[in-house]
């Protein structure tokens, strides 16, 4: 996690050999993978808001891995993306992804890749940008694949 995003305090720590000074790094926000459980949604859940068209996905795949399934209703904005496409105003956002761009307090923006790391990637930028109710489908598309057989 690059240190622009976390906040670094030092601790002198005394050890008993030489009394040596050591550095101990602590980040503000969980490391991808470590995420808080509040910002991880469920298959179930995820489930449950696809069918009920309530949820903004962004899949945060390569176009190359999106062209062999996607989740349905889902937007492609791969993770090297997504911090330029939030801040982007939203006439650009809607032009350059054919959707609405989210809003700041959306309850159901959910993030996913294959599997979950760069999911909670794009989940972290997002929440660092102000989009504080932003979640992960750590589960990714293989698991939504394997459950739902698409």
């Amino acid at each position: 996690m690059p240190l622009s995003r976390s906040v670094c305090r030092l601790q002198t720590l005394l050890g008993q050999a030489g009394r040596s000074l050591r550095l101990a790094r602590v980040s503000s926000t969980p490391a991808p993978g470590g995420m808080d459980r509040g910002n991880i949604i469920s298959h179930k859940d995820m489930k449950a808001l696809v069918t009920g068209g309530k949820a903004r996905i962004i899949d945060v795949r390569l176009p190359g891995e999106v062209a062999n399934g996607h989740i349905a209703n889902s937007v492609n904005i791969p993770v090297a993306e997504v911090e330029e496409a939030l801040k982007m105003d939203p006439e650009t956002f809607k032009m350059k992804y054919g959707v609405d761009k989210p809003r700041m307090d959306d309850e159901n923006l959910i993030f996913h890749c294959q599997m979950g790391r760069r999911g909670a990637q794009a989940t972290e930028i997002a929440m660092t940008l102000g989009y504080a109710k932003a979640r992960n489908y750590a589960g990714g598309y293989k698991e939504w694949s394997e459950k739902e057989g698409k």
